[in-house]
Protein backbone atom coordinates (compact mmCIF):
# COMPACT_ATOMS: atom_id res chain seq x y z
CA UNK A 1 0.00 0.00 0.00
CA UNK A 2 1.35 3.35 -0.56
CA UNK A 3 1.18 4.97 2.02
CA UNK A 4 0.52 8.93 2.75
CA UNK A 5 2.86 10.99 4.85
CA UNK A 6 1.33 13.22 7.42
CA UNK A 7 3.52 15.45 9.69
CA UNK A 8 2.31 16.11 13.16
CA UNK A 9 4.31 18.66 15.22
CA UNK A 10 4.23 20.43 18.52
CA UNK A 11 4.14 24.12 17.26
CA UNK A 12 6.75 26.04 19.39
CA UNK A 13 8.09 29.39 17.39
CA UNK A 14 7.37 31.16 14.05
CA UNK A 15 8.29 30.16 10.63
CA UNK A 16 10.44 27.81 12.05
CA UNK A 17 7.68 25.29 12.96
CA UNK A 18 5.59 26.02 9.73
CA UNK A 19 8.80 25.11 7.66
CA UNK A 20 9.17 21.47 9.70
CA UNK A 21 5.83 20.62 9.35
CA UNK A 22 6.19 20.97 5.89
CA UNK A 23 9.16 19.06 5.64
CA UNK A 24 8.39 16.33 7.68
CA UNK A 25 5.17 15.40 5.36
CA UNK A 26 7.45 15.53 1.85
CA UNK A 27 5.45 18.63 0.88
CA UNK A 28 8.49 21.01 -0.03
CA UNK A 29 8.98 19.65 -3.63
CA UNK A 30 5.27 20.73 -4.37
CA UNK A 31 5.27 24.14 -2.89
CA UNK A 32 8.76 24.90 -4.49
CA UNK A 33 7.73 23.80 -7.90
CA UNK A 34 4.78 26.24 -7.69
CA UNK A 35 4.59 29.76 -9.83
CA UNK A 36 1.25 30.32 -8.50
CA UNK A 37 -0.23 29.04 -5.15
CA UNK A 38 -3.59 30.30 -3.52
CA UNK A 39 -3.58 30.38 0.16
CA UNK A 40 -7.21 29.66 1.65
CA UNK A 41 -7.22 30.17 5.90
CA UNK A 42 -10.43 29.95 7.32
CA UNK A 43 -12.17 33.50 8.12
CA UNK A 44 -15.51 32.18 8.97
CA UNK A 45 -16.95 34.64 10.91
CA UNK A 46 -16.03 38.45 11.08
CA UNK A 47 -17.57 41.50 12.62
CA UNK A 48 -16.68 45.30 12.54
CA UNK A 49 -18.79 46.16 15.33
CA UNK A 50 -16.86 44.78 18.28
CA UNK A 51 -13.45 42.35 19.33
CA UNK A 52 -14.74 38.42 19.74
CA UNK A 53 -12.60 35.50 20.61
CA UNK A 54 -10.79 34.51 17.34
CA UNK A 55 -9.35 31.09 18.59
CA UNK A 56 -10.25 27.67 16.99
CA UNK A 57 -12.52 29.89 15.10
CA UNK A 58 -10.05 31.47 12.53
CA UNK A 59 -6.60 30.47 10.99
CA UNK A 60 -4.17 32.27 12.87
CA UNK A 61 -2.50 35.10 11.00
CA UNK A 62 0.36 33.74 12.77
CA UNK A 63 0.42 30.32 10.46
CA UNK A 64 -0.70 32.76 7.62
CA UNK A 65 2.41 34.83 7.30
CA UNK A 66 4.61 31.73 8.36
CA UNK A 67 3.73 29.81 4.60
CA UNK A 68 3.48 33.20 2.72
CA UNK A 69 7.08 34.10 4.10
CA UNK A 70 7.94 30.18 3.39
CA UNK A 71 6.80 30.23 -0.01
CA UNK A 72 8.80 33.21 -1.14
CA UNK A 73 11.73 31.78 0.23
CA UNK A 74 11.04 28.94 -2.10
CA UNK A 75 10.93 31.64 -5.09
CA UNK A 76 7.33 31.50 -5.33
CA UNK A 77 6.26 34.27 -7.31
CA UNK A 78 2.52 34.46 -7.44
CA UNK A 79 0.85 34.31 -4.05
CA UNK A 80 -2.84 34.32 -3.00
CA UNK A 81 -4.89 34.69 -0.33
CA UNK A 82 -8.60 34.43 -0.68
CA UNK A 83 -11.61 33.52 1.27
CA UNK A 84 -15.23 33.93 0.58
CA UNK A 85 -16.93 34.84 4.62
CA UNK A 86 -20.49 35.22 4.28
CA UNK A 87 -22.43 38.17 6.33
CA UNK A 88 -25.51 38.40 7.30
CA UNK A 89 -26.20 40.67 5.00
CA UNK A 90 -25.45 39.96 1.02
CA UNK A 91 -23.41 41.88 -0.90
CA UNK A 92 -21.44 43.50 2.35
CA UNK A 93 -18.19 43.99 1.23
CA UNK A 94 -16.92 46.15 4.43
CA UNK A 95 -17.20 43.38 6.61
CA UNK A 96 -14.66 41.39 5.02
CA UNK A 97 -12.56 44.11 3.80
CA UNK A 98 -11.53 44.64 7.48
CA UNK A 99 -11.06 41.48 8.38
CA UNK A 100 -8.53 41.12 5.58
CA UNK A 101 -7.19 44.51 7.30
CA UNK A 102 -7.39 43.53 11.27
CA UNK A 103 -6.04 40.43 10.53
CA UNK A 104 -2.63 41.83 9.25
CA UNK A 105 -3.42 40.05 5.35
CA UNK A 106 -2.92 43.81 3.51
CA UNK A 107 0.48 44.02 5.36
CA UNK A 108 1.02 40.91 3.90
CA UNK A 109 0.10 41.92 0.43
CA UNK A 110 2.37 45.40 1.19
CA UNK A 111 5.52 43.68 2.15
CA UNK A 112 5.23 40.38 0.20
CA UNK A 113 3.40 41.50 -2.85
CA UNK A 114 0.72 38.91 -2.37
CA UNK A 115 -2.65 39.56 -3.45
CA UNK A 116 -5.66 39.53 -1.23
CA UNK A 117 -8.81 38.29 -2.93
CA UNK A 118 -12.56 38.07 -1.48
CA UNK A 119 -13.63 35.21 -3.41
CA UNK A 120 -17.55 36.09 -3.51
CA UNK A 121 -16.32 39.50 -5.63
CA UNK A 122 -14.07 37.41 -8.02
CA UNK A 123 -15.17 35.59 -11.03
CA UNK A 124 -16.55 31.40 -10.78
CA UNK A 125 -15.99 28.78 -13.38
CA UNK A 126 -18.38 25.26 -12.97
CA UNK A 127 -16.92 22.65 -12.29
CA UNK A 128 -18.34 18.88 -12.60
CA UNK A 129 -17.16 16.95 -9.45
CA UNK A 130 -18.89 13.64 -10.04
CA UNK A 131 -21.72 11.85 -8.85
CA UNK A 132 -24.06 14.41 -10.66
CA UNK A 133 -22.46 17.31 -9.19
CA UNK A 134 -20.94 20.28 -10.49
CA UNK A 135 -20.28 23.54 -8.25
CA UNK A 136 -18.99 26.71 -9.33
CA UNK A 137 -15.34 27.32 -8.08
CA UNK A 138 -13.51 30.59 -7.60
CA UNK A 139 -11.41 31.19 -11.13
CA UNK A 140 -7.79 32.14 -9.49
CA UNK A 141 -7.83 29.17 -7.04
CA UNK A 142 -8.69 26.88 -10.34
CA UNK A 143 -5.69 27.99 -12.29
CA UNK A 144 -3.53 28.43 -9.47
CA UNK A 145 -0.63 25.61 -9.50
CA UNK A 146 -1.21 24.67 -5.89
CA UNK A 147 -3.57 25.64 -3.30
CA UNK A 148 -3.19 25.52 0.34
CA UNK A 149 -5.76 24.49 2.38
CA UNK A 150 -5.06 26.54 6.14
CA UNK A 151 -8.02 25.39 8.07
CA UNK A 152 -8.59 25.95 12.17
CA UNK A 153 -8.63 22.87 13.87
CA UNK A 154 -12.32 22.10 15.10
CA UNK A 155 -15.34 20.36 14.88
CA UNK A 156 -18.58 21.27 13.23
CA UNK A 157 -21.94 20.89 13.78
CA UNK A 158 -23.66 20.07 10.62
CA UNK A 159 -20.16 18.00 9.30
CA UNK A 160 -18.90 16.89 12.50
CA UNK A 161 -15.33 18.11 12.06
CA UNK A 162 -14.34 21.02 9.64
CA UNK A 163 -10.73 20.79 8.38
CA UNK A 164 -8.35 21.17 5.18
CA UNK A 165 -11.52 19.90 2.62
CA UNK A 166 -14.44 21.51 4.26
CA UNK A 167 -12.56 24.76 4.26
CA UNK A 168 -12.64 24.65 0.79
CA UNK A 169 -16.24 25.30 0.72
CA UNK A 170 -15.14 29.48 1.04
CA UNK A 171 -13.65 28.99 -2.83
CA UNK A 172 -17.68 28.27 -3.98
CA UNK A 173 -20.02 30.62 -4.59
CA UNK A 174 -23.14 31.29 -2.93
CA UNK A 175 -25.28 29.68 -5.44
CA UNK A 176 -23.63 26.39 -4.90
CA UNK A 177 -23.25 26.68 -1.19
CA UNK A 178 -27.32 26.51 -1.08
CA UNK A 179 -26.76 23.36 -3.19
CA UNK A 180 -24.47 21.82 -0.82
CA UNK A 181 -27.07 21.65 1.44
CA UNK A 182 -29.62 19.33 -0.22
CA UNK A 183 -31.98 17.21 0.74
CA UNK A 184 -31.40 14.18 -0.94
CA UNK A 185 -29.27 12.05 0.29
CA UNK A 186 -27.64 10.74 -2.45
CA UNK A 187 -26.19 14.08 -2.95
CA UNK A 188 -26.79 15.85 0.79
CA UNK A 189 -23.81 18.10 2.23
CA UNK A 190 -21.30 15.36 2.90
CA UNK A 191 -21.44 13.78 -0.38
CA UNK A 192 -20.94 17.39 -1.40
CA UNK A 193 -17.73 17.84 0.77
CA UNK A 194 -16.55 14.77 -0.16
CA UNK A 195 -15.59 16.09 -3.80
CA UNK A 196 -14.21 19.88 -2.68
CA UNK A 197 -10.72 18.99 -3.47
CA UNK A 198 -10.97 17.57 -6.42
CA UNK A 199 -11.00 19.98 -9.10
CA UNK A 200 -7.60 21.94 -8.14
CA UNK A 201 -4.70 21.37 -10.01
CA UNK A 202 -2.53 19.93 -6.17
CA UNK A 203 -3.87 20.89 -2.64
CA UNK A 204 -1.87 20.78 0.43
CA UNK A 205 -3.50 21.08 3.77
CA UNK A 206 -2.05 22.66 6.80
CA UNK A 207 -4.06 22.30 10.15
CA UNK A 208 -3.42 24.98 12.02
CA UNK A 209 -4.02 23.58 15.66
CA UNK A 210 -2.37 25.94 17.85
CA UNK A 211 -5.95 26.84 19.32
CA UNK A 212 -8.61 23.79 18.69
CA UNK A 213 -12.41 24.54 18.60
CA UNK A 214 -14.85 22.11 20.39
CA UNK A 215 -18.77 22.67 18.87
CA UNK A 216 -17.86 24.97 16.01
CA UNK A 217 -17.90 26.51 13.76
CA UNK A 218 -18.76 29.50 15.68
CA UNK A 219 -17.50 31.86 18.32
CA UNK A 220 -19.54 30.12 20.62
CA UNK A 221 -17.90 26.97 20.70
CA UNK A 222 -15.43 25.89 23.49
CA UNK A 223 -11.94 27.18 22.83
CA UNK A 224 -8.66 24.95 23.76
CA UNK A 225 -4.57 25.71 23.42
CA UNK A 226 -3.54 22.90 21.49
CA UNK A 227 0.07 23.71 19.79
CA UNK A 228 -0.32 21.70 16.87
CA UNK A 229 0.64 21.66 13.02
CA UNK A 230 -0.89 18.79 10.75
CA UNK A 231 0.34 18.47 7.20
CA UNK A 232 -0.02 16.43 4.29
CA UNK A 233 -0.27 16.37 0.46
CA UNK A 234 -2.74 14.83 0.36
CA UNK A 235 -6.30 16.11 1.32
CA UNK A 236 -8.08 12.94 3.22
CA UNK A 237 -4.93 11.77 5.01
CA UNK A 238 -4.96 15.28 6.50
CA UNK A 239 -7.98 15.58 7.57
CA UNK A 240 -8.33 11.99 8.61
CA UNK A 241 -5.63 12.73 10.94
CA UNK A 242 -7.24 16.07 11.93
CA UNK A 243 -10.66 14.43 13.00
CA UNK A 244 -8.56 11.55 15.15
CA UNK A 245 -6.93 14.63 16.64
CA UNK A 246 -10.43 16.14 17.57
CA UNK A 247 -10.49 12.29 20.13
CA UNK A 248 -13.08 11.61 16.49
CA UNK A 249 -12.73 8.15 14.12
CA UNK A 250 -13.04 9.21 10.70
CA UNK A 251 -15.76 6.81 10.54
CA UNK A 252 -17.90 9.01 12.47
CA UNK A 253 -17.28 11.71 9.90
CA UNK A 254 -20.00 10.78 6.62
CA UNK A 255 -17.80 13.02 4.63
CA UNK A 256 -14.17 11.22 5.12
CA UNK A 257 -16.55 7.97 4.55
CA UNK A 258 -17.46 9.34 1.38
CA UNK A 259 -14.33 10.49 0.16
CA UNK A 260 -11.98 7.19 1.33
CA UNK A 261 -14.93 4.98 -0.74
CA UNK A 262 -14.41 7.37 -3.83
CA UNK A 263 -10.74 7.10 -3.61
CA UNK A 264 -10.99 3.30 -2.56
CA UNK A 265 -9.23 3.89 0.89
CA UNK A 266 -9.50 2.72 3.86
CA UNK A 267 -11.13 4.60 7.02
CA UNK A 268 -8.81 3.75 9.63
CA UNK A 269 -4.98 5.50 9.72
CA UNK A 270 -3.76 2.33 7.98
CA UNK A 271 -2.50 3.59 4.46
CA UNK A 272 -1.12 7.13 6.68
CA UNK A 273 2.26 7.10 7.22
CA UNK A 274 2.56 9.81 10.24
CA UNK A 275 5.73 12.09 11.07
CA UNK A 276 6.58 13.85 14.75
CA UNK A 277 4.84 13.26 17.56
CA UNK A 278 2.36 9.90 18.08
CA UNK A 279 -1.21 10.83 17.09
CA UNK A 280 -4.21 10.18 19.87
CA UNK A 281 -7.04 12.36 20.79
CA UNK A 282 -8.17 10.34 23.13
CA UNK A 283 -7.52 13.39 25.60
CA UNK A 284 -9.04 15.98 24.07
CA UNK A 285 -12.30 14.57 22.35
CA UNK A 286 -14.61 17.22 20.77
CA UNK A 287 -17.98 17.49 20.83
CA UNK A 288 -19.59 18.63 17.95
CA UNK A 289 -23.38 18.75 18.64
CA UNK A 290 -25.65 20.66 20.18
CA UNK A 291 -27.65 18.51 22.51
CA UNK A 292 -31.90 19.14 22.30
CA UNK A 293 -34.57 17.44 24.03
CA UNK A 294 -37.23 16.28 22.50
CA UNK A 295 -40.38 14.47 23.70
CA UNK A 296 -44.61 15.43 23.64
CA UNK A 297 -44.21 18.65 25.35
CA UNK A 298 -41.13 20.48 24.17
CA UNK A 299 -38.75 20.38 21.16
CA UNK A 300 -35.70 22.60 22.61
CA UNK A 301 -31.85 23.05 23.41
CA UNK A 302 -30.99 21.29 26.76
CA UNK A 303 -30.74 24.63 28.71
CA UNK A 304 -33.95 25.81 27.51
CA UNK A 305 -35.70 22.47 28.28
CA UNK A 306 -33.71 21.73 31.44
CA UNK A 307 -35.20 25.48 32.60
CA UNK A 308 -38.69 23.93 32.30
CA UNK A 309 -39.95 25.65 28.60
CA UNK A 310 -42.74 23.57 27.25
CA UNK A 311 -45.42 23.74 24.37
CA UNK A 312 -42.02 25.12 21.89
CA UNK A 313 -41.06 22.76 19.63
CA UNK A 314 -38.11 24.62 17.92
CA UNK A 315 -36.63 21.17 15.71
CA UNK A 316 -32.63 20.71 15.43
CA UNK A 317 -30.95 21.64 13.04
CA UNK A 318 -30.05 19.84 9.99
CA UNK A 319 -27.74 19.58 7.17
CA UNK A 320 -29.86 21.22 5.12
CA UNK A 321 -30.03 24.13 6.86
CA UNK A 322 -27.95 26.59 4.75
CA UNK A 323 -24.76 29.59 5.89
CA UNK A 324 -27.55 32.22 6.08
CA UNK A 325 -29.64 30.64 8.33
CA UNK A 326 -27.02 29.14 10.42
CA UNK A 327 -26.11 32.34 11.29
CA UNK A 328 -29.08 33.60 12.80
CA UNK A 329 -30.53 30.63 14.15
CA UNK A 330 -28.86 30.87 17.58
CA UNK A 331 -29.45 34.62 18.16
CA UNK A 332 -33.26 33.26 17.72
CA UNK A 333 -33.31 30.99 20.05
CA UNK A 334 -31.16 33.05 22.80
CA UNK A 335 -33.88 35.58 22.09
CA UNK A 336 -36.65 33.46 23.03
CA UNK A 337 -35.09 31.99 25.72
CA UNK A 338 -34.18 35.13 27.33
CA UNK A 339 -38.03 36.74 26.80
CA UNK A 340 -39.92 33.57 28.14
CA UNK A 341 -41.32 34.35 31.35
CA UNK A 342 -42.00 30.74 32.69
CA UNK A 343 -45.59 30.16 31.01
CA UNK A 344 -45.80 27.64 28.76
CA UNK A 345 -46.56 27.93 24.78
CA UNK A 346 -49.84 26.82 22.59
CA UNK A 347 -47.73 23.81 20.43
CA UNK A 348 -45.87 26.05 18.50
CA UNK A 349 -43.32 24.37 16.48
CA UNK A 350 -40.51 25.80 14.02
CA UNK A 351 -38.55 24.20 11.42
CA UNK A 352 -35.73 25.55 9.41
CA UNK A 353 -33.92 24.00 6.51
CA UNK A 354 -35.38 21.78 3.73
CA UNK A 355 -36.48 18.82 4.62
CA UNK A 356 -38.11 19.48 8.25
CA UNK A 357 -42.05 18.09 7.98
CA UNK A 358 -44.96 19.16 10.58
CA UNK A 359 -45.63 17.02 13.20
CA UNK A 360 -49.12 16.07 14.25
CA UNK A 361 -51.29 18.10 17.85
CA UNK A 362 -49.73 21.13 16.33
CA UNK A 363 -51.68 24.39 16.36
CA UNK A 364 -48.60 26.79 14.96
CA UNK A 365 -46.09 26.22 12.47
CA UNK A 366 -43.28 28.88 11.75
CA UNK A 367 -41.76 28.31 8.52
CA UNK A 368 -38.38 29.71 8.84
CA UNK A 369 -36.68 30.90 6.11
CA UNK A 370 -36.88 31.10 1.78
CA UNK A 371 -36.60 26.90 1.58
CA UNK A 372 -38.81 25.66 4.31
CA UNK A 373 -41.74 28.50 3.38
CA UNK A 374 -41.53 27.17 -0.36
CA UNK A 375 -41.53 23.25 0.45
CA UNK A 376 -44.40 23.41 2.73
CA UNK A 377 -46.90 26.67 1.14
CA UNK A 378 -49.33 24.48 0.27
CA UNK A 379 -49.19 21.72 3.03
CA UNK A 380 -52.42 21.06 4.37
CA UNK A 381 -51.68 19.59 7.38
CA UNK A 382 -50.30 22.52 9.12
CA UNK A 383 -53.30 23.60 10.47
CA UNK A 384 -51.78 27.38 11.27
CA UNK A 385 -49.02 28.69 8.83
CA UNK A 386 -46.27 31.40 9.39
CA UNK A 387 -44.03 32.03 6.70
CA UNK A 388 -40.76 34.12 7.28
CA UNK A 389 -39.63 34.50 4.00
CA UNK A 390 -36.22 35.58 2.55
CA UNK A 391 -32.96 34.30 2.10
CA UNK A 392 -31.73 35.35 4.62
CA UNK A 393 -35.10 35.70 6.64
CA UNK A 394 -35.15 39.80 8.12
CA UNK A 395 -34.94 39.64 12.05
CA UNK A 396 -37.53 42.20 12.47
CA UNK A 397 -39.58 39.84 10.29
CA UNK A 398 -38.75 36.71 12.61
CA UNK A 399 -39.14 38.62 15.44
CA UNK A 400 -42.84 39.30 14.33
CA UNK A 401 -43.84 35.70 13.23
CA UNK A 402 -42.96 34.84 16.89
CA UNK A 403 -45.07 37.04 18.40
CA UNK A 404 -48.03 36.04 16.42
CA UNK A 405 -47.40 32.99 16.83
CA UNK A 406 -47.89 33.87 21.06
CA UNK A 407 -43.71 33.42 21.57
CA UNK A 408 -42.27 36.85 22.82
CA UNK A 409 -38.84 37.50 21.88
CA UNK A 410 -36.05 40.05 23.11
CA UNK A 411 -36.18 42.36 20.34
CA UNK A 412 -32.83 44.24 21.95
CA UNK A 413 -30.94 41.09 21.28
CA UNK A 414 -31.41 41.71 17.65
CA UNK A 415 -31.02 45.55 17.55
CA UNK A 416 -27.61 44.38 19.45
CA UNK A 417 -26.67 41.30 17.41
CA UNK A 418 -23.66 42.93 16.12
CA UNK A 419 -22.46 43.15 19.65
CA UNK A 420 -23.14 39.81 20.55
CA UNK A 421 -19.67 37.99 19.57
CA UNK A 422 -17.92 39.92 21.98
CA UNK A 423 -20.18 39.06 25.20
CA UNK A 424 -17.84 35.33 24.42
CA UNK A 425 -14.61 37.10 25.64
CA UNK A 426 -15.05 36.59 29.04
CA UNK A 427 -14.75 32.57 28.28
CA UNK A 428 -11.39 33.20 27.46
CA UNK A 429 -10.43 36.20 29.72
CA UNK A 430 -7.21 35.74 31.56
CA UNK A 431 -6.65 31.98 30.53
CA UNK A 432 -3.34 30.96 29.92
CA UNK A 433 -2.19 30.71 26.44
CA UNK A 434 -5.10 32.91 24.70
CA UNK A 435 -2.81 35.33 23.05
CA UNK A 436 -4.32 37.74 20.49
CA UNK A 437 -1.21 38.30 18.92
CA UNK A 438 -1.51 35.17 16.99
CA UNK A 439 -4.15 37.05 14.81
CA UNK A 440 -1.99 39.79 13.86
CA UNK A 441 0.99 40.91 11.29
CA UNK A 442 3.25 42.93 13.08
CA UNK A 443 4.80 45.80 11.83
Amino acid sequence: MDKKRVSIIDYQRPYASVAEAVRRCGAESMLSCASSVFIKPNVVFWTRHTPFPKYGVITTSRVVEDMVVLLKDMGVKRIYIGEGGVTRRPGDTRTFAHAFEALGYLRLAKRYGVKVIQVLEEPFARCRLGKGISLNFNRQALESDLVISLPALKTHSQTVVSLGIKNLKGLIDMTSRKTCHNPDPEKDLHVHVAQLANPFNQVFTLIDGIYSLERGPGFDGKMHRRNLLIGSTDPLAADKAGAVALGIEPSAVPYIVHAAEDQGRPLGLGDIDISGRPLDGRDWVHGHEFDFAEDGEKALPLPMAAKGMKGLFYRKYDDTMCTYCSAINGVVLSAVFKAWDGRGFDQVEVLTGKKMVPARGMNTTILLGKCMSRVHKDNPDIRRMIRVKGCPPDLKDIAAAFERAGVPVDTKMFEAVDMLPGTFLKRVKDRPGFDESFYEVRV
